[in-house]
């Protein structure tokens, strides 16, 4: 079965950095998607393929190899990783949100208040604010003994499975992390939510239902996106203490970093279904394979 998993995960893998790269082509490339919605939709296909291959490659390795060993530094490094990307891509679900409110809501104030500048800092708060609750989280598990036997109880090396090996006192580890996790996810998941109801409310007092079809379809995107998202970290990482994981829990875990649903299926449904991506990238396409013709005629 191994081998099977490895063709699996390859396959997911080989796909979601693709569909990844290609949408921050075609962002960059094409003029007229110059714009927030956009911007921080290829902040957000950086964070999917990073946060794959974070996971991916060495548990395609252990599939492939049957080595399955990480060293510690690797395991930390790992562990930092993911939980810097985790939280990165929390805050910038919760700046979609706040974007998809602006445009909805003040639609004549709109590129005023969500001008280049405006997108930037909140692009630039939300990798700093990631990035610094990953080392927050990372720090107090490197602190941790461990004095065998070393065996994770997963296929990467995440908190809940180590904190259970380790032989010191978790218990300080533990409120640290997961205060941090309740914080940030809780916190982003309520302002999610404020974004989102006035959003509705604003949608329901349009008059005509074609343009309600309209407004809701330049959000139902992000909103799915923000289901899966939230609905599987808070299954996994709110609750008071590590003792809750069970071997259940690894399935779930596939859900946010090993690209089996988030990662893999954003480029769906932010981009591939969205009408004016798909014609962008058929013009990237096109563009690239019609330049190397030209050059190869030449």
């Amino acid at each position: 079965m191994q081998l099977f998993y490895f063709c699996v995960f390859f396959v997911i893998y080989i796909l979601t950095v693709l569909a990844n790269l290609l949408i921050i082509t075609v962002v960059s490339l094409i003029a007229h998607l110059h714009i927030p919605m956009y911007f921080f939709l290829s902040n957000f296909a950086v964070l999917d393929t990073w946060c794959s291959t974070a996971v991916i490659p060495k548990t395609l390795s252990y599939l492939i190899t049957q080595n399955k060993v990480i060293s510690h530094s690797g395991c930390l490094t790992q562990l930092c990783f993911v939980h810097s990307v985790g939280p990165t891509e929390f805050f910038l679900l919760t700046v979609m949100a706040y974007d998809r409110y602006l445009a909805i809501c003040f639609p004549l104030q709109y590129a005023t208040m969500m001008n280049s500048q405006v997108c930037l800092y909140l692009c630039i708060g939300s990798w700093m604010s990631g990035f610094s609750t990953g080392w927050t989280l990372t720090i107090p598990t490197a602190l941790l003994n461990f004095c065998g036997p070393n065996l994770i109880d997963h296929f990467f090396c995440d908190y809940i499975p180590l904190v259970k090996l380790s032989c010191s006192d978790t218990s300080t580890s533990e409120t640290v992390f997961f205060s941090f996790t309740w914080v940030v996810v809780l916190m982003s998941l309520i302002f999610t939510t404020v974004s989102y109801s006035h959003i509705i409310k604003t949608i329901l007092q349009i008059p005509s239902s074609l343009g309600r079809q309209k407004a809701f379809s330049t959000c139902a995107a992000h909103l799915t996106v923000v289901i899966i998202f939230y609905g599987t970290v808070i299954f996994m990482y709110v609750r008071p203490r590590a003792s809750y994981f069970s071997s259940k829990y690894k399935i779930i875990s596939l859900f946010y970093s090993v690209a089996v649903v988030t990662p893999a299926l954003n480029p769906i449904i932010y981009s591939l279904r969205n009408k004016e991506m798909k014609n962008a990238m058929k013009r990237t396409i096109n563009k690239i394979y019609y330049s190397k013709v030209y050059m190869a005629n030449m």
